[in-house]
């Protein structure tokens, strides 16, 4: 039977629509410019977190809240236009940890990947599956998906660092799991530094074999990674939108070190000023040196050391940095998802 010939008569396409309502049915041409748009349509905004600001109120909260109670003690950083998401952007969280001289933050373990960058103190750890690190301001740690991980601050003063995860892609596919250890501190059964030496010397262990797309290597120390920036500063060409940037890596395959979110660090010389960039991956910056500027789609994002600032997807930034020192930001976004997906684009100019 012929299908009747569309007339122009809106009530009748109106009790049509309530119709098909009933059977949990709607019609795609009256949604579809909404949901396939001709360039992306973020939710999220641009903003900066102040750590000048932040950190009185970590402190405060550590007043207010032991580690052990919290489980852990964050300050969620919640996008401006993304309030009560849990989020930073739409596929990403971070958040600022606090942990106090003296605190443990319980062993468990989650389906979502984290990486842990850290903004203050020294001589705090992490436990990894059994092994123990000691960070420090720039490290960068990995937390694998569910591995189970406990931290401490046997120092004497308090220790912060920048947690991401990929909470939102997990949710996404209703994948999140989460379970606690059965003691607060995993027993750690092998010497600090033994996994940099397995696999940070661009070696691997003859016998390792890949159990997970993560990185085997957890624990990436910042005087590496400055010490590389120093030597691309001297013998690499400065790249007009980024200056000097480097990817970390999953050292055995070449690969991300993370399979749903990339990490970078990055030297812009002082007096930078970079050419407009625009990329698909919203992403997370943090300031480990220097000041400057990030201009997001007209929007001036002012920074300072161990300031967070976020550039949403698809919005044109660039970056002007001062004139008294260089600047070093560490940066983290979803592009190995969208990578994975054939999503991921980018723009230059």
């Amino acid at each position: 039977m012929n299908a009747p010939h569309p007339v122009n008569n809106v009530a009748d396409r109106e009790a049509f629509y309530k119709k098909i309502d009933g059977a949990s049915m709607t019609p795609l041409w009256e949604v579809l410019h909404n949901i396939v748009t001709p360039l992306p349509q973020t939710q999220a905004a641009p903003h900066v977190w102040k750590w000048e600001k932040s950190y009185p109120w970590l402190l405060e909260a550590g007043g207010l809240i032991s580690a052990m109670e919290a489980e852990r003690r964050v300050l969620v950083l919640e996008n401006p236009a993304l309030r009560g998401k849990t989020r930073i952007t739409n596929s990403l969280y971070a958040g600022l940890q606090l942990i106090m001289p003296g605190e443990v933050a319980p062993a468990h373990r989650h389906s979502q990947s984290a990486l842990r960058f850290i903004l203050h103190g020294s001589g705090a750890y992490t436990a990894v599956q059994g092994e123990k690190v000691t960070m420090n301001v720039g490290d960068f740690v990995i937390t694998p998906s569910w591995t189970f991980h406990d931290h401490g601050n046997p120092s004497d003063e308090p220790m912060v660092w920048l947690d991401g995860l990929d909470l939102a892609i997990v949710e996404l596919f209703d994948a999140q799991f989460m379970e606690k250890g059965e003691e607060h501190s995993q027993e750690t059964n092998v010497e600090a530094g033994t996994n940099l030496a397995e696999f940070g010397n661009t070696m691997k262990p003859v016998e390792y074999k890949a159990r997970s797309k993560t990185s085997p290597l957890f624990w990436y120390p910042y005087e590496r990674t400055r010490e590389a920036l120093e030597t691309m500063r001297r013998f690499g060409a400065l790249n007009e939108c980024w200056g000097h940037k480097l990817q970390y890596t999953n050292p055995v395959t070449g690969d991300w070190a993370m399979p749903t979110m990339g990490q970078f660090m990055q030297l812009m010389p002082k007096g930078f000023k970079g050419r407009p960039y625009r990329s698909t991956d919203s992403t997370i910056y943090v300031a480990v040196e220097g000041s400057g500027r990030c201009v997001v789609n007209g929007q001036v994002l002012e920074f300072g050391p161990k300031d967070v600032l976020v550039c949403p997807s698809w919005l044109p930034y660039h970056f002007e940095i001062d004139e008294g020192d260089d600047a070093v930001l560490f940066s983290y976004s979803d592009r190995p998802a969208q990578q994975a997906l054939d999503l991921w684009r980018e723009q230059i100019g």
